[in-house]
């Protein structure tokens, strides 16, 4: 049985050109500032790295001498 579609019921293509992704927001307002940008990159990067040290740390093993 072949499907028929329903012309009006398909909508017109629209126009407008659609607003720009979050992606490509972000990376543009990364490029604009790239110096604050690196720095908070940074900063996270030590945080997690930090973070993983001091649970690792901190969930050591006690062995009985």
């Amino acid at each position: 049985m072949p499907m028929t579609t329903d012309p009006s019921s398909k909508e017109p293509p629209s126009q407008a050109t659609p607003p720009p992704s979050f992606v490509k927001l972000a990376m543009r307002n990364m490029v604009r500032k790239g110096g604050q940008s690196l720095w908070h990159f940074g900063l996270t990067a030590f945080g997690v790295v930090g973070f993983i040290l001091m649970i690792a740390w901190l969930g050591r093993p006690t062995l009985p001498h």
